[in-house]
């Protein structure tokens, strides 16, 4: 079925974590690979920290393998754009990583790549990769597991585990990403849960195209191919599976299954 191959929903060429994805038979099969594909790949970079578990007394920057506490000055920008300046020995660079005041690392084993801010209130659990010019906002909750990728936003209030975000995508808003993957460009509209467990106990199925596949996979949120868009407060139920360019109405209960690439749900 080479319509829920990965590359059926993703354009991978330029993600740096397309690996993951390798020769699966399905979308979603790389869910069950990305706590392996993280301890081979992690690459952690904050253990010069130290502070953990508890929010960073004071804003820390990365850059060029140094851990600072001093000697730098935010000049702010566009983190999505690749705009976000912090002045170091002089220099003006947008491939510094900060760690703002009040922000909470869980343990060692998370990389945050240049470029990226991690906000006052959220907090990063490893393991972890925060890609390149993404925003980690304010009370975010990353549990682990996750795989994101370059000028991503993890919204306010958001909560994703056991996810990957491809690059550019964006959980701006009270949003919770479940055991799911999110493609190239696509946008959670505020409210947006990608629900990832059945009240029944039992393998989650995926309808495509009049055959019932069993994925072995007790959680599973959803797949969204890249530039999906979905409108606030929906709610995909666990098993969906959205080509490329999907919209989803606002206030939507989306059924489980599989939707043909620029499909439109309505409730």
């Amino acid at each position: 079925m080479d319509f829920l191959e990965p590359e059926a929903f993703f354009e991978l060429a330029t993600f740096d974590h397309r690996d993951l994805f390798a020769d699966c038979k399905y979308v979603w099969d790389a869910l069950g690979r990305i706590g392996g594909y993280l301890e081979q790949h992690l690459g952690a970079n904050v253990a010069g920290v130290k502070c953990f578990k508890r929010p960073l007394p004071q804003t820390v920057v990365l850059w060029r393998g140094k851990t600072l506490t001093e000697g730098f000055e935010i000049l702010g920008g566009d983190t999505r754009k690749g705009q976000f300046q912090v002045l170091i020995e002089g220099e003006e660079t947008t491939e510094a990583a900060v760690l703002w005041e009040g922000s909470v690392l869980w343990d060692e084993s998370v990389y945050i790549g240049p470029g990226a801010v991690v906000e006052p209130g959220a907090l990063v659990q490893g393991p972890t990769v925060i890609g390149p010019h993404t925003e980690v906002r304010h009370g975010a909750y990353v549990r682990g597991k996750c795989v994101v990728g370059a000028r991503c936003i993890v919204g306010h209030t958001t909560e994703i585990k056991s996810s990957v975000m491809l690059d550019g995508a964006k959980a701006g808003h009270f949003a919770y990403v479940g055991d799911s993957v999110i493609g190239c460009e696509a946008n959670l509209g505020a409210g947006t849960k990608l629900a990832n467990l059945k009240i029944r106990e039992q393998s989650i199925r995926v309808m495509a195209h009049g055959t019932r596949i069993v994925t072995n996979l007790r959680k599973f949120g959803a797949i969204l191919g890249d530039h999906v868009e979905t409108g606030c407060n929906s709610v995909t139920n666990p098993g969906t599976v959205l080509g490329k360019g999907c919209q989803v109405f606002p206030l939507t209960s989306v059924r489980a299954g599989y939707y043909e690439p620029n499909s439109v749900i309505r409730g």
